[in-house]
């Protein structure tokens, strides 16, 4: 049980409303961790202890520096859909492209920076760094952009290899991991659900800071 000693990890959560997201807040949220999602609707979550909404925009800096000052760590899920932006020109609804993507690290980048906020990861299509010859032209230049600028950047930051998702899979899903399941949801719920439990692990512990990091399921 979390006391008055017990120190406050403040997490700001970028794509909360995928499955990857919803597994992060359900793994950051039994850790006792207070999660600060950022959406464009904040009656898109259903109220829980630890768990606060904010709105921003992830294409200006100025509105991310809001939206995480005061927080121990940002992570932004780039390949997420719905992403909180104020933009004209880009559709709420889809999933950002390669161009988007860089323009978005570029705006954390400057935001946690005039935050003073230094840990970030970042989950997104990063295959293509391992793999540059078989990936798509477009997304590969787009992930070394992303990388380079982070390198250049003074934060302490790792990037993440986003994991194969399924549409719809919410934090109800994930409170019940190992419980019984729709057929066909246990693996999918198993494989996020790891990821997720990686990823606090990497930020409690503080693992692979400017890295570049995939997190391989277990057989």
């Amino acid at each position: 049980m979390k006391n008055a000693e017990t120190p406050a990890v403040k997490v700001v959560l970028y794509g909360a409303m995928s499955s990857l997201g919803s597994a992060l807040m359900a793994e950051l949220l039994r850790r006792q961790h207070e999660v600060i999602a950022i959406l464009d609707d904040l009656t898109a979550l259903a109220p829980r202890p630890g768990l606060r909404t904010k709105s921003g925009d992830l294409l200006d800096a100025e509105r991310v520096n809001q939206s995480v000052a005061g927080s121990s760590a940002v992570i932004c899920l780039l390949n997420a859909p719905g992403l909180p932006l104020s933009s004209d020109h880009v559709e709420k609804s889809v999933v950002l492209g390669p161009v988007e993507q860089v323009l978005a690290v570029d705006a954390l980048i400057d935001g946690l920076h005039a935050a003073n906020v230094s840990r970030l990861f970042v989950i997104g299509e990063f295959e293509a760094l391992d793999d540059p010859e078989n990936a798509d032209p477009l997304q590969r230049h787009a992930a070394q952009e992303v990388r380079e600028a982070l390198q250049s950047s003074p934060l302490h930051w790792t990037l993440v290899n986003a994991p194969r998702s399924v549409a719809g899979l919410t934090i109800e899903h994930f409170s019940q991991v190992g419980r019984t399941l729709e057929p066909g949801l246990a693996e999918p719920l198993e494989r996020l659900n790891r990821v997720a439990v990686g990823i606090a692990d990497e930020l409690r512990l503080n693992l692979h800071l400017r890295q570049h990091v995939d997190f391989v399921a277990a057989s």
